[in-house]
């Protein structure tokens, strides 16, 4: 290690739910490299009792224990990593925990987001300092509090040149333009409509490779419909999340189209994510586009994107950094700008008054 480096941990379960993402980084005033990662198993009845929250009224009572299960489900994949890699927990100066999003409402009255996953418990359970609520602070200060990314991407790939943009598809697609001013915002659904739709189709978890999607033909009067939803023409700054893209939304659309195939209509979601992100890379004149998040694991979906991409279409593990955990980077990296009392450069992406110091520090001693 560098003198003047330190180890945090970064974790992140998103909005697809399909596991608890942990990584290990060394970081500098110059520097955020991945020393070793882990993705640990979200249990399919904690998934759907995230998912029932999200949907469903409930009791406080239940708000409450989910928190609290969530944190042990963290402080477990944390301790695991941990003694897989023969860890020192002392030489771990802090945690960066995201917590899982329920709901995501800065457009309210009262605007705020809201993500479960008890940071007492994971300091408990890890006896390390935990980074969490990162944010809480952006939306107080009038920002979207979404998406974050946009600031790491700028630390990682500004050496890259101008007119560089680097995309995140988990269960939302979000966008980071690297030009004269740091912009971003999330572009729309990312995966979540397409695991919705095949886990109620073919019960599956995900469309593996797209394999499904490609079986079909789009079906052009659905996604022309689905291009003209309000979110896809609103300006930035703007974010969203499973509140607003999910199988009520996507059920809106599908009830005038009864005699599709489903094959055509996994197809037809697909194309909408990789219109809706090609649309804006070429409007900003991409000319490189670095794609992470699971989202790059869809062999079909980046066909798609290179085929409807101006520029260059690559994975950002072309440019030395791991598209499955770039997102448990960043909340290590938000961690060692909290610790240090660094406010993040985010107010251009956000439309807040002004960069924060994000995050709440949970102290182990």
């Amino acid at each position: 290690m560098k003198q003047d480096s330190q180890l945090y941990i970064g974790v992140m379960s998103g909005t697809s739910l399909d596991g608890v993402d942990v990584a290990l980084c060394e970081i500098d005033t110059q520097s955020c490299r991945l020393l070793a990662s882990y993705e640990h198993p979200f249990p399919s009845s904690l998934k759907e009792e995230v998912l029932h929250t999200i949907t469903h009224a409930v009791t406080l009572q239940s708000i409450g224990e989910l928190d609290i299960q969530l944190g042990r489900l963290f402080a477990e994949a944390i301790n695991s990593f941990i003694e897989t890699n023969f860890l020192s927990r002392e030489n771990i100066r802090a945690i960066g925990l995201h917590g899982q999003t329920l709901w995501h409402e800065p457009d309210s009255s009262y605007p705020f987001s809201m993500q479960l996953g008890s940071a007492n418990e994971v300091v408990a359970a890890t006896g390390i300092d935990v980074i969490a609520d990162f944010r809480g602070a952006d939306v107080a200060n009038g920002g979207e509090g979404a998406p974050f990314a946009p600031a790491f991407h700028q630390e990682l790939f500004s050496y890259l040149g101008s007119d560089i943009a680097v995309v995140n598809i988990g269960g939302m697609a979000n966008i980071s333009y690297l030009g004269k001013e740091l912009l971003g915002w999330d572009i729309g659904c990312g995966n979540v409509l397409m695991d919705a739709f095949m886990q109620r189709s073919q019960h599956k978890a995900y469309d593996k490779e797209g394999a499904f999607a490609k079986s079909g033909s789009v079906n052009m009067v659905l996604l022309q419909a689905m291009l003209k939803d309000e979110y896809f023409t609103k300006p930035p700054p703007k974010s969203t999340g499973r509140e607003y893209f999910n199988t009520a939304w996507l059920n809106s659309y599908l009830q005038d189209f009864q005699s599709i195939s489903d094959a055509d209509i996994q197809r037809t979601l697909l194309e909408l994510t990789a219109v809706t992100i090609a649309n804006e890379a070429n409007r900003l004149h991409v000319e490189k586009l670095i794609i992470c998040g699971g989202g790059a694991k869809n062999s079909f979906l980046m066909q798609r994107l290179d085929a409807l991409c101006r520029g260059e279409v690559a994975k950002s593990d072309a440019h030395g950094v791991s598209s499955d955990f770039l997102e448990a980077m960043i909340f290590a990296w938000l961690a060692y700008k909290r610790v240090h009392r660094q406010a993040v450069n985010l107010k251009s992406v956000t439309g807040a008054k002004k960069n924060a110091i994000l995050g709440a520090h949970y102290a182990a001693n």
